[in-house]
């Protein structure tokens, strides 16, 4: 028998409002932000949510450096790396300097999170 059930990724970020707005434009979800702003969720029919907690003093992880540890990071799948390296730039991801792959394309969302398109 399962201790718990449904689990969700909760990340950190400076405006909870601003991450959720990235990501539901990233995937096509459904955003909605609470009240105070500091806790927001980015939804789909068929998938758990994204979840975004806004934190006090944040500190973005750097990466590949460990200063601030990246400790987890997402990896979404895209039909073609260089249409959606145009749309998360667009939307206001940046690109890292780093690219250590090629079947692959490391990117930080606003509040400096790693994530990565992956190639389908």
């Amino acid at each position: 028998m399962a201790i718990a059930k449904q689990p969700v990724v909760v990340l950190d970020a400076p405006d909870a409002a601003e991450l959720a707005e990235f990501y539901g434009q990233l995937l096509d979800w459904k955003v909605a932000v609470e009240e105070d702003g500091t806790w927001a969720e980015v939804t789909s029919d068929s998938w758990p949510p994204l979840c975004i907690q806004q934190v006090e003093d944040y500190h973005a992880p750097s990466w590949p450096g460990q200063a601030h540890p990246q400790q987890m990071h997402l990896d979404v799948i895209v039909d073609d790396l260089d249409v959606a390296e145009e749309s998360v730039l667009e939307i206001g991801a940046g690109k890292a300097p780093e690219q250590p792959g090629e079947t692959f394309r490391v990117f930080l969302d606003p509040a400096g999170h790693p994530f990565c398109l992956c190639k389908g």
